[in-house]
């Protein structure tokens, strides 16, 4: 066995699970990366993944597979920079282990994440929301489920991850109704819920039945949702509402993209940056400053109390005295 399959098993065992105590979804994110590492370095090398050693995954290897990420699996510039984050990571991890290879993981360490173009954040308008939320059959027990799944997502801007995530526990209808969740870093939060929100989470609770422990938005089989399957049925009723107001079909609508509505509901309503990032969960108001570039009727605001382009400065002052007096009724 090499240098590289023990240090890549205590890396998951001691670091991961023991030292750092990260998410599952951390976990399952950094094995996929290695997983496809391992595979390209097969190919390229000629060794089976529990042959390589850590001379093998240099520099030029980690690049190579970087420009594979995006040229051949069509991969975004930030999956990139993910993954090479995640490698990023294995490899301060190897140089505690592993003094002697401390220029090729220094080489390796150096490789810089890519920068790429920040697009304005989408989000829908009210007649686009009005137009999602009438789209669910409510004739039926599925089209209940994703009418209060659509409202609360677009109320509270829950991450899909949160949103599927919460148990009939979580949800308090009575003095300040309120939902809880567990967000990114093991952070919990509250979010107060509409009159609105209420009232149907209400009624489905009522219908819903569970348990404490059980999912507030079950299959058929009483499972919890899978991101895919939100993403799907948003897919499906963004299709249908398409129809009712034409401007959804000109929009890839995703369940992200009802957390900017969320927030950008907030922002229109005149809500500070920095309550909107405790609302959202962010760490920090950096990550919620998307929401004040996207905000026109911000910069409409700006434009009107600026002076048009050749308008002398200074005050108005009337040319005429009678005009001064009338200008100063």
């Amino acid at each position: 066995m090499s240098l590289l399959a023990p240090t890549l098993e205590a890396f998951f065992t001691e670091r991961l699970a023991s030292q750092r105590r990260a998410s599952p979804r951390t976990v399952i994110a950094y094995r996929d990366t290695f997983r496809l590492l391992l595979g390209f370095a097969q190919r390229t090398v000629g060794k089976a993944p529990y042959r390589l050693d850590l001379a093998d995954l240099d520099a030029p290897l980690i690049g190579a597979f970087l420009d594979h990420l995006e040229r051949e699996r069509a991969n975004s510039v930030r999956t990139r920079n993910a993954r090479l984050a995640a490698i990023h990571s294995l490899y301060r991890y190897a140089s505690l282990r592993h003094p002697e290879h401390a220029a090729l993981i220094a080489r390796v360490i150096a490789i810089p994440s890519k920068r790429y173009e920040r697009a304005i954040v989408s989000f829908l308008t009210g007649e686009e929301i009005g137009a999602l939320l009438r789209s669910p059959d409510r004739t039926g027990w599925i089209g209940r489920r994703d009418h209060a799944l659509l409202l609360l997502a677009i109320q509270t801007g829950l991450r899909v991850s949160e949103l599927i995530g919460v148990r009939v526990s979580d949800v308090v209808l009575t003095a300040g109704p309120h939902v809880r969740c567990e967000g990114k870093g093991r952070k919990h939060r509250c979010t107060p819920l509409t009159s609105e929100t209420v009232a149907v989470l209400r009624e489905w609770l009522r219908e819903r039945r569970g348990g404490p422990d059980d999912p507030l938005f079950p299959t058929r089989r009483g499972r919890p949702l899978s991101p895919d399957a939100v993403a799907w049925l948003l897919s499906k009723h963004t299709a249908a509402a398409a129809r009712e107001c034409r401007s959804l079909a000109l929009k890839r609508v995703t369940p992200h993209v009802l957390r900017h509505t969320s927030a950008m509901l907030l922002r229109q309503a005149g809500i500070d940056l920095s309550v909107i990032a405790l609302w959202l969960g962010h760490e920090g108001i950096e990550s919620t400053q998307i929401y004040l570039h996207a905000d026109l009727a911000v910069k409409e605001r700006a434009l009107a109390r600026t002076a048009p382009i050749g308008t002398p400065p200074g005050r108005y002052r009337a040319p005429d005295a009678l005009l001064a007096f009338l200008e100063g009724l």
